[in-house]
């Protein structure tokens, strides 16, 4: 048996939580936005073809920003293609994910949506192949007020209000070569900067990030940063920061050991930006957005991808619509992956200060749905939803006792890691723990008495005893959130974690 020592000072406060470190990710991808969001024949579409039985999951799982429309896919789209009558939108190729792109939803459709779901849009624009005016043009569209020719466009075409979108991305991944438009980080820093600059004329109080590397692998890491940020620190509020991670080779000990990873990418940016902010002799601190990170078992995806483009000699294959692209079924074990991500996250609130779980429906997502048939829960939408509901107030940066394992890729990883949230208004508090050990399960005494807390109101575990069990359209609830035994005494919280395992208490 493991134990583990968890101490939580109120004083210890890391930062607010920032609601907007619950955001997800709506790309034109696969099926993610066709039959995803928008099944027009589905028996709960709404008016504009949205499904209603989406929207209901969305909102239970709590996303507050909602990145759009990529993602790769934004590197050669046209904003224009997505506005007016749909019988007129132009059918166009979309290069990055090689299927057909019919334009029946755009940014009209999509505000809307973001309405039901009670989230904001974070919008990203094409520097990729586009640049300037077509940012401002953009912009204009969708928070001008009237009297502009694109904002009553927008007001003809259903949008009488602004959408006053206040966070823009600065183009995607530009630092990777698969991206349409891939340019240098000097490059890149130029056009960022203008295209910054002219968009703070327009709106003086848009939130603008630009782009950082898309992974910290990338052998341009750390270089990158310093090179745009140099070029951009005057006219940005975020840099963005991408990290995916799956389980390689069997290992599933440093697969559960992730999140020392998504450490180090943090650590290494927050160095990197601050090194700028010195150099340059500047008061203003840059954030970081994690706008782009999940579980996703690429490797699969990229072989696969690689030997369908290998065998297109002639050019003659095949552009779909809506294909089942990146459908990654995800298991308990990738779920306590995913908890853990999110504690790193709420751990660095004070730089992090918003991200996006990439993606939301069907494409690498918490949240499958059939064809005119129903929607449901993968296992990683269960403690993204539960930290976003419990997670209030303040992260308070625990104290952790407890012995390490070995690990292929990250080397000596705790066994037990874990965060804790404090609302001081309401005195309640909640705690995130995983147990990363394969084999044994864990006791843990979490001393909560600085905050004041007497009750357990929650106490939920994620977990099952085959790590690799999964919820599929046949058995959607193969997996699900239980009830755990915990008991509190003077403050102090004892549970037990099992094998491979997520746990969140809620206390008062």
């Amino acid at each position: 048996m493991i134990h583990a020592s968890v101490s939580v000072d109120r004083s210890a406060i890391v930062a607010p939580v920032h609601r907007r470190l619950f955001g997800s990710f709506v790309e034109h991808l696969g099926r993610c936005v066709y039959d995803g969001l928008y099944e027009p024949g589905h028996p709960t579409a709404d008016a504009d073809g949205f499904r209603l039985d989406v929207v209901e999951l969305v909102k239970e799982l709590g996303t507050s920003t909602i990145r759009y429309p990529g993602g790769n896919f934004v590197s050669g789209y046209r904003w224009e293609d997505g506005v007016g009558p749909r019988s007129e939108r132009p059918r166009r190729r979309d290069l990055a994910w090689h299927s057909l792109e019919t334009n029946e939803v755009g940014l009209d459709e999509f505000a809307r949506w973001a309405r039901l779901t009670g989230s904001e849009v974070m919008y990203a624009v094409n520097l990729g192949t586009r640049g300037v005016i077509e940012a401002l043009d953009v912009l204009e569209y969708a928070n001008g007020p009237a009297g502009t020719t694109l904002a009553d466009l927008r007001i003809a075409n259903g949008g009488t209000e602004p959408y006053d979108i206040r966070m823009w991305c600065l183009g995607n991944e530009m630092d990777g070569p698969w991206q349409v438009g891939h340019m240098s980080a000097e490059d890149y820093g130029k056009l960022a900067s203008r295209t910054a600059k002219a968009m703070k004329i327009a709106d003086p109080g848009l939130e603008l990030v630009v782009c950082g590397s898309s992974g910290s692998g990338m052998p341009t890491f750390g270089d990158w940063e310093r090179t745009v940020l140099e070029h951009t620190y005057d006219d940005v509020e975020f840099i963005s920061c991408h990290a995916y991670y799956q389980e390689s080779g069997g290992d599933l000990g440093s697969f559960l050991a992730s999140s020392l990873d998504m450490e180090y990418f943090i650590s290494t940016v927050v160095a990197t930006a601050d090194h700028v902010k010195y150099k340059l002799r500047h008061e203003k601190t840059i954030m970081l957005s994690f706008d782009e990170w999940n579980i996703w078992y690429l490797e699969e995806h990229q072989a696969r991808e690689a030997e369908l483009a290998a065998a297109d000699t002639d050019g003659s294959r095949e552009w779909p619509y809506a294909p089942r692209l990146l459908e990654d079924v995800y298991t308990a074990a990738d779920a306590v992956v995913l908890g853990n991500l999110l504690i790193t996250l709420l751990s660095h609130a004070d730089r992090v200060t918003s991200a996006s779980l990439a993606q939301l429906v069907n494409v690498i997502a918490p949240i499958m749905t059939e064809p005119g048939g129903e929607a449901w829960r993968q296992t990683t939408f269960f403690p993204f939803s539960v930290t976003s509901r419990l997670a209030r107030g303040v992260v308070l940066r625990p104290r952790i006792e407890v012995g390490s394992y070995p690990t292929a890729k990250h080397g000596a990883a705790p066994l037990v890691d874990a965060v804790a949230t404090f609302d001081e208004e309401t005195g309640t508090a909640a705690v995130f723990l995983v147990n990363r050990s394969l084999s044994e399960a864990a006791t843990v005494t979490v001393d909560l008495s600085s905050l004041g807390v007497t009750a357990i109101t929650e106490a939920l575990v994620l977990h099952d005893d085959d790590p690799y069990a999964k919820n599929t359209r046949d058995d959607p609830e193969r997996v699900a959130l239980c009830a755990v035994d915990a008991a509190i005494a003077a403050g102090v919280v004892t549970v037990e974690l099992p094998a491979v395992s997520w746990v969140a208490l809620a206390v008062s």
